[in-house]
């Protein structure tokens, strides 16, 4: 599974975001969405970093999942961004 999680975030998003208009990117970028969104507060407060090994399996899974479901077109990644961004208090409701 954590083979899955960092080929999904470091290939398979950053390879797709090219031909899609995505507000990110970078692997760190989809990392942080996918398990911000999965924790439901910054993922820091919750793991200790580097997340691919320190995450517990289902949550892992729920991040890989969610990440799957963008790569569909399933999940909003804008949307996704967006709470990122509020939990993290970057961003004004």
């Amino acid at each position: 599974m954590r083979r899955r999680w960092r080929e999904l975030v470091g290939e398979r998003l950053p390879r797709a975001a090219r031909t899609r208009d995505w507000p990110v990117h970078e692997d760190h970028c989809f990392a942080r969405i996918l398990l911000d969104a999965t924790m439901e507060r910054p993922w820091r407060e919750v793991v200790e970093p580097p997340a691919w090994a320190n995450t517990p399996p289902d949550r892992l899974a729920h991040a890989i999942a969610l990440g799957e479901a963008v790569l569909e077109g399933t999940a909003d990644l804008h949307a996704l961004n967006r709470l990122s961004l509020k939990l993290r208090g970057k961003l004004r409701s």
